[in-house]
């Protein structure tokens, strides 16, 4: 392939309306959306192309390479404190069963009150 020269290159884009902003970056993480992840690291090049009447382009020049990633849990919680309060009051139990109930059924208010009412 010839070598170009980059000014050459930006007064070229410049004449077909396209605006280029490169990027100093130092990683870059896609999130598949099959779950998988890929990163690469220190590209080559990195920058956003902008054209009228276009949406933006995201030009990234390396090696993506696959990585695997351990399921991480959510720091927040799925329910509330509301939600413990309503199972308990509604399953008759404490709220320290009620926040068990929650946690095991992913924060499912109703499974959790079948639950504990022993229908679950």
């Amino acid at each position: 392939m010839f070598g170009v020269n980059p000014r050459d290159l930006r007064r070229l884009m410049k004449q077909f309306g396209i605006k280029m902003e490169e990027l100093r970056v130092e990683r870059v993480r896609l999130e598949l959306d099959d779950g998988r992840v890929l990163i690469i690291e220190k590209p080559q090049a990195a920058m956003i192309m902008r054209q009228k009447a276009q949406p933006p382009m995201l030009y990234i020049v390396g090696e993506p390479v696959e990585v695997e990633e351990k399921p991480t849990e959510e720091a927040t919680p799925k329910f509330t404190e509301e939600d413990v309060m309503l199972v308990a009051e509604q399953a008759g139990v404490s709220p320290e069963e009620a926040r068990r109930a929650l946690e095991e059924t992913g924060g499912d208010i109703a499974a959790a009150i079948l639950k504990l009412q022993g229908e679950g």
